[in-house]
């Protein structure tokens, strides 16, 4: 039954966020906007590959056909029938066999030899500059889904026009020393077609990966004048250690949230799988994938998506040093000759070569595969950004000093679970709590920051403009509402602040405040039960002392409604306190869970037990209704 109401959720949740509401994104009036052509460098989903003499006439082997598909599901739906009854008591080998077969049939034209050449002569469908141009595109091809980020492209079109945009592809499974040559081709050639001298660059995902890898690679040539790299997967990405490790602890909390974001739904629907997961799924993962490796297992790109610090480990399990020789040396050296120096080269790009290069990355969520990781859900921050994190859940304790001293400048993140002093780009990188993998644009803070990073020279690093801090939240309209003191950046409070400001994110549901819990700190809300309109604002005073410290870290809880789904959304987010000498500094980590007034009469022993069980956010959920709305009545005071 479990099982049957987490699947159903998983439904309920796309078709209920079918149609969501859309917001303008737009850069500073008045910016002077950059003539250069932009380059839009995609993840793994933005190639169309072949194997023939040319697109028309050879077979397409990558691009997702879901009317293919659907006939091979419904030709072996039989098996499938067997395999899902042998689930039930167990046995996911002839689900996980018939799902193997099917993938190394379908991706057949995509395998590669052990040494990681290609086994077929797979070609690009766009190659040149011309064909590759979004307009030229629109006007000449039939097939416009080979326009990557399309969302996205459109807001840059709308400053710079679509004919000066430009879709590179790549065979990624080559790795990103490749895949880097070959953006470096397709550079110049956008060059002599539109007689520019530099282009701006926009990228994300393996996209990240490769660009980072052109800037270390050929950024000496000073071709770019801005790029941007959105959740790039410098580092690699944790889900691909998971899946070769086929060790699976899928998160079905954590995808619903990934579909939430993406959607932008503003029904909270995560609370009521908290604890239910199908294990089931990470039965079926595991047994597939070592039925799919002898297909996929050799793709450069995935071995260089490999974390460092696992690659050795994976490499000497999975890989034949002799076969597998030419793979191995091509790995090493993004390893061990590239990677280390990406933030020297990176930052040399923009000391000795005029380039304004900015990393936007997500965190605060684990892995969706279940990698205990601060992550974005697919790639972790660290090889996203090179910043050193806390372990997840929980945070460094109060007080903590920053590795390097970066010239005096605070690089230590709010909630203090991310240390940026270590990042490939310390100045330039910022980061966006709750944020998902390629949910960039569904979020108006980064989508403008994206934007305008990308299309002016506004801004130079963290420090250009107050309006883009380096450190944030999330206000994607999932989360329901949004809170920042009236007198600093977000996530701190310093001697000044009188209210905290709270809006309402969604873009079509009313919200009601409810009440705000604090975790930490000793401060009283002056809360009227308000309503807030979508977009819409309100300063809440309050009461208490802010402590003479800096480096103290404290909770806010805004619980509210709206009428939808979840009787009673909450949404958590954690603060520095800014106020005076830090405190002193005793080694270590802290637990990043905050308090809430259930939690203050259970303990954390029957805590994990009802986590445990499925039943805490429920019952949490009760109780916190009556705590602030039943008791008031009879005179008490909620504290």
């Amino acid at each position: 039954m479990k099982k049957l109401i987490s699947v159903l959720l998983c439904v309920a949740v796309l078709i209920a966020t079918c149609a969501t509401g859309v917001t303008a994104y737009e850069v500073e009036e008045g910016s002077e906007i950059s003539d250069y052509p932009v380059i839009i460098v995609p993840g793994y989903s933005g190639a169309t590959l072949y194997v023939g003499d040319s697109f028309e006439t050879g077979e397409k082997i990558w691009g997702l056909n879901m009317d293919l598909i659907l006939e091979r599901v419904l030709a072996r739906i039989v098996d499938l029938g067997i395999g899902l009854g042998a689930l039930t008591i167990g046995n996911a080998e002839i689900i996980a066999g018939t799902l193997g077969e099917e993938i190394n049939v379908m991706f057949e034209k995509m395998r590669c030899n052990p040494d990681g050449t290609s086994a077929y002569d797979v070609k690009r469908k766009y190659v040149t500059a011309q064909e590759s141009n979004s307009a030229y595109m629109l006007e000449h091809m039939t097939d416009t889904d080979d326009r990557h980020e399309q969302e996205i492209a459109a807001a840059i079109a709308e400053y710079v026009g679509i004919e000066n945009i430009y879709n590179f592809t790549s065979d990624f499974r080559m790795g990103p020393e490749i895949c880097a040559g070959m953006l470096h081709e397709f550079i110049q050639d956008v060059k002599k077609e539109t007689g520019k001298d530099k282009v701006n660059i926009f990228c994300l995902s393996h996209g990240g990966q490769v660009t980072a890898t052109y800037l270390n690679l050929y950024g000496h040539l000073g071709d770019v004048d801005n790029a941007v790299l959105t959740i790039p997967a410098i580092g690699g990405a944790g889900i691909l250690y998971d899946a070769f490790n086929a060790e699976i602890d899928f998160d079905e909390e954590c995808l619903i949230r990934f579909i939430e974001h993406g959607t932008m739904t503003e029904e909270d629907y995560n609370w009521l799988v908290k604890a239910q997961q199908l294990g089931f799924v990470d039965n079926i993962l595991e047994a597939l994938i070592p039925k799919i490796f002898p297909t996929l297992g050799y793709w450069g790109s995935l071995w260089d998506f490999c974390p460092t610090e696992k690659y050795e480990e994976l490499k000497k399990r999975l890989l034949d040093p002799v076969e597998s020789a030419a793979l191995i040396e091509k790995s090493d050296r993004f390893h061990y000759e590239i990677l280390p120096v990406m933030g020297e080269k990176l930052q040399k790009c923009i000391d000795d070569y005029g380039m304004n290069i900015s990393i936007i990355s997500g965190t605060g969520n684990r892995i969706v595969t279940g990698l205990m990781e601060n992550s974005d859900g697919i790639i972790t921050t660290n090889a996203s950004t090179g910043a050193y994190c806390a372990p997840l859940g929980e945070r460094f304790a109060d007080g903590y000093v920053q590795k390097n001293p970066c010239g005096g400048k605070n690089k230590i993140s709010p909630d203090m679970d991310i240390d940026a002093s270590t990042a490939y780009l310390p100045d330039n990188t910022w980061f966006v709590d709750g944020l998902f993998h390629g949910m960039t644009f569904k979020d108006y803070y980064t989508a403008s920051l994206l934007l305008t990073t990308l299309l002016t020279d506004n801004i130079t690093d963290v420090y250009s403009d107050p309006e883009y801090p380096q450190f944030r939240d999330t206000s994607n309209p999932s989360h329901g509402v949004y809170a920042q003191f009236n007198t600093a950046d977000p996530g701190i409070l310093d001697g000044d602040a009188t209210s905290l400001i709270i809006s309402n994110c969604c873009l079509k549901n009313n919200v009601k405040l409810e009440a705000i819990h604090v975790d930490g700190l000793d401060l009283d809300f002056d809360l009227e039960r308000v309503t807030l309109a979508p977009g819409e604002s309100v300063e809440v005073s309050f009461t208490g002392t802010v402590p003479d410290v800096s480096k103290k870290v404290f909770s806010i809880t805004v619980y509210y409604t709206m009428g939808t789904v979840s009787p009673l959304g909450y949404r958590t987010q954690n603060y520095m306190v800014v106020n005076g000498g830090a405190v002193d500094y005793e080694g270590g980590t802290v637990s990043a869970q905050a308090k809430t007034p259930f939690d203050n009469v259970i303990g954390d022993g029957l805590a994990k037990l009802l986590k445990n069980l499925g039943l805490y956010e429920l019952l949490s959920m009760i109780y916190t209704m009556i705590y602030y709305r039943i008791v008031p009545i009879f005179g008490f005071i909620a504290k």
